[in-house]
């Protein structure tokens, strides 16, 4: 078993099997099954989101990891933006209603503050922060968005988040509606990972390359 590259700032399975796919082939001699870890698996703790952007959230976690495990890191924060709250509930996002990841709560308390609100006036989009960081405090940091709507109620079960009330731009279904599939193709995470992946592409391979 080959000695671990790389590490996701988080130990959802499901970013990090998403990851492992972002990387699979792209990197000559990773083997991301094995060099691709959880920050479980790497014996990091949590990291406290005290930052006040999308992007501080990301780099911090990102840059703390990497200078505790002595692994390229990468870490992720995301959320929804509502144009017509200005921007909110933004970093806020899993915490709106108060109570943190309270998907159902957070959704009622923001169909109560658009519930006056047209709905050519309920632009919003999902935005996603993905950084990268060295263990010698180098980082970099993209943003991936993706625009739509709010709906006035729910539809779909599928998804997580503010997803049954989320709908993407030229779509008429809610994302909660969408595949798996069909959401990670398109997701603002996805699309913050694909900007970012030339850099760890370019980080990995360096690090590989010095044995």
């Amino acid at each position: 078993m080959s000695a671990p590259v790389l590490v996701l700032a988080s130990s959802n399975q499901g970013k990090l099997r998403e990851l492992r796919e972002l990387l699979r082939d792209q990197v000559p001699g990773l083997d991301v099954d094995t060099q691709v870890i959880d920050a479980a698996t790497a014996g990091a703790g949590d990291v406290v989101e005290d930052a006040v952007t999308f992007q501080g959230n990301a780099l911090k976690k990102a840059r703390e990891i990497a200078a505790s495990t002595g692994l390229i890191a990468l870490a992720d924060d995301s959320g929804i933006s509502v144009d017509v709250l200005g921007g909110a509930p933004g970093i806020f996002s899993a915490r709106w209603a108060g109570r943190h990841g309270d998907d159902e709560a957070n959704i009622d308390l923001l169909l109560a503050q658009l519930g006056d609100i047209a709905t050519e006036h309920r632009s919003a989009a999902f935005i996603c922060a993905a950084a990268i960081a060295s263990p010698d405090g180098q980082a970099h940091v993209e943003l991936g968005t993706l625009p739509g709507i709010l709906r006035t109620e729910r539809s779909g079960d599928g998804g997580f988040g503010y997803d049954p009330i989320f709908q993407p731009s030229g779509s008429d279904r809610s994302l909660a509606e969408y595949s798996a599939a069909e959401k990670n193709a398109i997701s603002h995470r996805a699309r913050a990972f694909a900007a970012l992946l030339p850099q760890i592409v370019e980080r990995v391979t360096a690090q590989l390359s010095a044995g």
